[in-house]
């Protein structure tokens, strides 16, 4: 056995312990790589979540495509977390499948969470924001030769909107309401979007409310032109949907949690990118190239803030939609930062 002659200390036992302190210094910062004691990174690849797996209920719209962004780019399963999606028609069914325990976590517009929180049907927490309106994503829109001109113009007349209380009623009716029409002196006709170009088009309706993609699809197929955008004045920039589960959920699972907010927050910041998004509207909106080149894509937000959010709830009680104030604060899930 040879001997240092500085140290004393045997060449070979030198040797296995610089190779001890590597290994140590090598796992050491391998933990923090893979999201450990320094928290920059997820945790979902060591293990360690309460749920691996949680279904979301969802709709085939524009303002999902960050979570299918997140899902076909496998950013929940970097996070260690499957999601997988249950496809519903509307809100109100999203909601539905929350409370009855088929989804832990739901998107829909806020309007139905506000309105179960009013009636106390449900523990309802929200976790991640996903859209606002920007500018003529929403539109109060009319036929290229009808006699309605102007928002002036629509007292007394047929007005298309998806249902009462819904984000498409309470835009449209603070919208008259900021250009001085009395929303009780419209006649309201309940539709989906995906009639109205049609019923515009056969003169069944004077004007009606539309968002992506059916408003860039009524103006190509019925020449449907915009009287006023329904995110304009009191409404400009108006949160319209986000995503909701349980206090159980959110007080039992919060690692859970906190690893869909963070795949949720790399999608929206991968979002801005327009290339990313199309592909996303044609694959689960079901709309063609050529109208998905063409779309006004709202504004894409994860992070949930009281003071924007809380326009929501002061808007429903203003129009009658819920009978008292809610503090939205209360209501909102730990964010994790950004």
């Amino acid at each position: 056995m040879f001997t240092s002659a500085t140290t004393g200390v045997p060449l070979r036992r030198r040797t296995i312990h610089f190779a001890l302190a590597a290994l140590v210094a090598t796992t050491v910062s391998g933990c923090g790589l893979l999201g450990g004691s320094d928290g920059s990174t997820s945790g979902g690849s060591s293990g360690g979540l309460e749920k691996s797996s949680i279904k979301v209920s969802v709709m085939s719209v524009i303002d999902t495509t960050p979570l299918r962004l997140a899902v076909d780019n496998g950013y929940f399963k970097a996070e260690g977390l499957e999601v997988q999606p249950i496809e519903v028609p509307d809100g109100q069914t999203s909601l539905t499948k929350l409370i009855s325990g088929e989804a832990d976590i739901a998107f829909s517009s806020y309007q139905p969470f506000f309105s179960a929180k009013a009636k106390n049907t449900g523990d309802i927490r929200l976790v991640a924001d996903a859209v606002s309106a920007s500018p003529k994503s929403n539109e109060i829109i009319t036929g290229a030769n009808s006699s309605v001109k102007g928002i002036a113009d629509l007292a007394g007349k047929k007005v298309a909107i998806t249902a009462k209380n819904t984000a498409s009623d309470l835009l449209t009716r603070s919208v008259l309401k900021d250009h001085g029409v009395d929303p009780n002196k419209v006649n309201w006709v309940q539709m989906g979007m995906a009639n109205v170009a049609a019923a515009l088009k056969n003169g069944d309706i004077d004007a009606g409310y539309l968002a992506e993609p059916f408003l860039t699809q009524a103006g190509k197929t019925a020449g449907a032109v915009p009287l006023a955008d329904a995110a304009s004045g009191a409404t400009q920039d108006f949160p319209l949907a986000g995503y909701g589960a349980l206090g159980k959920f959110v007080t039992d699972s919060p690692k859970t949690l906190a690893a869909f907010q963070r795949a949720m927050q790399k999608a929206t910041r991968d979002a801005a990118d327009r290339a990313k998004i199309e592909p996303l509207a044609v694959k689960y909106a079901k709309v063609d190239q050529d109208t998905a080149a063409l779309l006004t894509l709202p504004t894409f937000v994860s992070t949930l803030d009281a003071r924007r959010l809380q326009r929501v709830p002061d808007l429903m009680q203003q129009m009658g939609a819920i009978p008292a104030k809610i503090d939205a604060a209360p209501m909102i899930a730990p964010q994790v930062s950004n």
